[in-house]
């Protein structure tokens, strides 16, 4: 059973202002750039909740649903929605917010599954 307590403590949430370095010719966040900083909060998340070394092992589907254009913020929000004996999936959505407006939006939606492991790279159980 999965510990919700833990679920919750181990959420994470990141802020950051999409600035022109990371866009591309339509003035939007490269969908690489969201990918990376999606699997950074997974990662974040996946190890605030096991306390292990855990390592990526796929992105099961990512959705982009609408453009995230320069001059916004986003935030990501990373939770634990899985939890098997060595493994984990961290779902991670992206919201966009307008910097001077109370308008905000879900773009992106991705789960990502990890592994945890010991010194030796091997599987080691989460619990």
């Amino acid at each position: 059973m999965i510990d919700q307590e833990r679920i919750e403590k181990s959420s994470t949430r990141i802020f950051k202002a999409v600035f022109p370095d990371s866009t591309n010719h339509y003035d939007t966040m490269f969908g690489g750039t969201a990918m990376q900083l999606m699997d950074e909060v997974a990662f974040i998340t996946a190890t605030r909740f096991s306390r292990k070394k855990v390592v990526t092992v796929s992105s099961d589907r990512i959705d982009f649903t609408r453009p995230i254009p320069a001059g916004t913020i986003i935030e990501l929000i990373g939770k634990v929605v899985y939890v098997g004996n060595t493994s984990l999936k961290v779902l991670v959505e992206i919201f966009i917010e307008e910097m001077y407006s109370d308008l905000r939006q879900k773009a992106i939606t991705g789960t990502f599954s990890f592994v945890a492991i010991d010194d030796n790279k091997k599987p080691v159980k989460i619990y």
